[in-house]
């Protein structure tokens, strides 16, 4: 975190000459240093709003009355997405040098995938529960815009942030964090996005490389996500567990876990109109088989995260901005698990996206109601206290 140090007070050594008038005094604009203050990481509340819609309709049964209440959850999460796309162009225009230098901060960096995954989330619960608010025709239309717009910035993100880190950052292996694999999963989510959306492309040709495109996107953010992992874990074998504040964001791990596993799906259950039967065939095999080590691999990472996040908590955990990766990933399990319960018919995987969304839906409501009173009052956006002179330089 970069702090700015408040001037000092002159001392008897002014040059002699007139005094100038005096002046009132400087007083902070509230506004404006909240708005110095807002980082990208804003965009998670978007994405975790979203989350709880497309997971709540993803589950195999939802009655009539909770489908009208998932259906306000994305609107919210769409006023949301608009909120902070308008907050963060404002950052960027009014406080350009603050924006640049959250690029090659190394804590601040990966959330720069926020963004496009921000309007891809949003994008999927159109189509999932968009519809019945705007129109079908509306909810295409606007899961398309969102889908052009998040790819380019996902691919921005997968390749710019990882190159910024590399080459200016001056990362270690010893700075591995959960928080790196936001930027690469970016792709992966657009996979999913794209493959709902393959449908609608002309059939044939055109059809085909919109598949063989979300299958590209797919494998790009898995070969990210492989590299990235093992890092982490062996992060957390050599220095134990991350900072208090920091803890929520082990649960980022079960991210790609769980939206690898729905994007294969998705992209499965498009295959039969765009390719041949036995290609499809082949790629519905593939999705059973990689969904299930996948989400295994996601609850073998659950439990651990859960049990770190609960020792936190007793030591005094305090609320950031961090809390909201209790919604996004675990979102992403919900639907995966979902979709391999769909495809395979076994009923163990629907039961744990049924247990799971529960948790979801209270982890959101707690790190909503958490960060509208830390908005209201002021301590989310307050712009960091200057340290003394000494130690103005803090990581």
């Amino acid at each position: 975190m970069v702090t700015v140090a408040h001037p000092r007070t002159p001392t008897s050594a002014v040059p002699p000459g007139p005094v100038p008038p005096a002046r009132p005094p400087v007083r902070p604009v509230r506004s404006g240093g909240s708005l110095r203050s807002l980082g990208p990481n804003w965009y998670a509340s978007v994405m975790g709003t979203s989350a709880v819609a497309i997971a709540g309709a993803s589950l195999p049964m939802v009655p009539p009355g909770p489908r009208e209440v998932l259906e306000s959850v994305w609107v919210l999460s769409a006023l949301a997405l608009a909120a902070v796309l308008v907050a963060r162009a404002a950052h960027w225009i009014r406080h350009c040098d603050r924006a640049r230098a959250d690029l090659l901060d190394p804590a601040v960096a990966p959330f720069q995938g926020c963004a496009a995954m921000a309007l891809l989330a949003v994008g999927i619960g159109s189509l999932a529960v968009g519809g019945g608010v705007i129109g079908e025709q509306a909810a295409v239309v606007t899961a398309a815009v969102l889908f052009a717009a998040g790819t380019v910035m996902g691919l921005a993100a997968a390749v710019g942030v990882p190159y910024l880190l590399v080459t200016r950052g001056r990362v270690r292996v010893r700075d591995a964090s959960p928080v790196w694999l936001l930027p690469v999963v970016a792709p992966m989510v657009a996979a999913t996005l794209g493959a709902l959306l393959v449908g609608r492309v002309p059939a044939g040709p055109w059809r085909r490389a919109a598949l063989l495109g979300c299958y590209g996107l797919f494998a790009l953010s898995l070969a990210a996500v492989l590299v990235i992992l093992p890092l982490v874990a062996l992060r957390l074998l050599r220095d134990g567990p991350p900072p208090l504040a920091l803890t929520p964001a082990l649960f980022l791990v079960l991210g790609p876990l769980g939206q690898s596993t729905t994007a294969v799906h998705k992209l499965a259950d498009a295959a039969p109109s765009a390719v041949g039967a036995a290609d499809a065939a082949a790629l519905g095999s593939f999705a059973t088989g990689y969904g299930t080590v996948a989400l295994g691999l996601a609850l073998l990472w659950l439990v651990p995260a859960a049990a770190l996040v609960v020792r936190a908590a007793r030591r005094g955990m305090p609320f950031a901005m961090t809390w909201w990766a209790f919604t996004f990933p675990v979102g992403t399990c919900v639907t995966g698990a979902a979709a391999l319960s769909a495809r395979t018919g076994v009923a163990a995987p629907a039961w744990a996206a049924a247990g799971l969304y529960p948790f979801l839906v209270v982890a959101w409501a707690v790190a909503a109601a958490l960060t509208l009173r830390g908005l209201t009052g002021g301590a989310l956006l307050a712009a960091p206290s200057a340290p003394p002179p000494e130690t103005a330089r803090t990581r």
